[in-house]
């Protein structure tokens, strides 16, 4: 699997499918889950609350419709909140493989990931990039394209240079 980072929106990313750092509930809210939420429509919401009438336990994954956005499907993860106390490592490493695995369930051949649990879940950066950088690269997938999206060139270079390490 090739490993790439682009800077740029998530929800233009012309994939096979895009993942979403959402919450437990799944029916939107702010940061990338807002965004996809919006650019998707309705379509998203309402497939996610056909699919997931009790949303999804943090380090799990599974697929709605990505509505309007370029991308076919949307893979909800949901991370762990380390500013309330959600400090299991294990489970951040669980959203990247669990999102491979629902990729290679649908058939996906490209997927563009956010930075998950490290914005308003306050994991701490680096460790965020090491937990995606490492998982993508580790984990058994069909998937012939992971690609990190990074939300400002800040973010990039980051991501960059983690990615070449």
């Amino acid at each position: 699997m090739e490993l790439t980072v682009v800077e740029g929106d998530i929800t233009t990313q012309d994939v096979d499918a895009v993942v979403n750092a959402a919450n437990r509930g799944m029916r939107g809210g702010g940061g990338v889950d807002g965004a996809i939420h919006r650019a998707g429509g309705r379509a998203v919401l309402e497939d996610c609350i056909a699919r997931f009438p009790h949303g999804l336990a943090t380090g799990e994954a599974g697929w709605t419709t990505a509505g309007a956005l370029p991308a076919r499907w949307v893979i909800h993860v949901v991370g762990p909140n380390y500013g309330r106390g959600e400090r299991d490592r294990s489970l951040l490493v669980s959203c990247y493989a669990r999102a491979l695995a629902v990729a290679d369930e649908l058939g996906a051949r490209s997927v563009a990931f956010p930075l998950v649990s490290a914005g308003v879940y306050a994991w701490p950066l680096d460790d965020a990039v090491a937990v995606a950088v490492d998982t993508l690269r580790s984990t058994p997938t069909r998937v012939a394209e992971a690609r990190l999206v990074a939300f400002g060139r800040e973010m990039y270079d980051v991501l960059v240079a983690a990615s070449r390490a």
